[in-house]
């Protein structure tokens, strides 16, 4: 009897110190994508506590996690929208608009920002219709609508050639991954729509991938 206690105390404090092995790797791994600052709380005597081989096999899964998760690519043009100036309506705390207002810009917009305490007047007065509403407007010196997060690909293809019933285009809401909403790689599908003249909408482009925007 003596002897079968002896056994099964060694087996479970050989688990033990595996499972605790395991946790500091987990743990380390996590940390690391967590906080990318070199002062980590993680420290090194207990990153090394864990063996090579689980070392290996948490780095090869992690690096794995990496390539398989979605990507935001971004990328711009300066000669995309270099011959047109815009000014944009928004309001004044909104963060979202000055990030759109970067990805415009980068990609040759020439922008004014105009802070205004009620954006839905400036709204009406540009026809923009309720359902296809967003934070900010866009209204360029042609006076070409473009309501929300319409990414800078799309503004410069209908402005060479814009359709004669419509006056802008708009993305409705705030999609995540649109320009200006990127947060985390997330990406909603979402559609840019056509304002026509006649107060009616139509589907200009689907956008399904973040490739689509550039």
């Amino acid at each position: 009897m003596t002897g079968l206690k002896l056994k099964s105390t060694i087996a479970f404090n050989r688990n033990l110190s595996n499972g605790l092995r395991g946790a500091v790797v987990l743990l380390a791994v996590t940390s690391l994508f967590a906080c990318s600052q070199p002062d980590s709380s993680v420290s090194d005597t207990s990153i090394t506590s864990a063996s090579t081989e689980d070392v290996a096999v948490a780095s090869k899964t992690t690096e794995l996690n990496v390539i398989n998760a979605p990507m935001l690519i971004s990328a711009s043009n300066p000669d995309l929208l270099k011959n047109v100036s815009a000014t944009v309506y928004k309001d004044p705390h909104c963060g979202c608009c000055k990030e759109w207002i970067s990805h415009a810009e980068d990609n040759g917009l020439s922008a004014t920002a105009h802070d205004v305490e009620d954006v839905s007047v400036v709204k009406e007065r540009y026809s923009v219709p309720n359902e296809m509403q967003s934070c900010h407007t866009i209204v360029t010196a042609d006076d070409y609508v473009f309501e929300g997060h319409v990414p800078a690909k799309y503004m410069a293809q209908f402005l060479e050639n814009p359709p004669a019933q419509a006056i802008g285009l708009a993305v409705p809401g705030m999609p995540m991954g649109s320009p200006g909403m990127e947060h985390q790689n997330q990406f909603d599908s979402y559609q840019v729509m056509q304002l026509n003249k006649d107060g009616t909408t139509e589907v200009y482009a689907n956008i399904d991938s973040v490739e689509q925007q550039i």
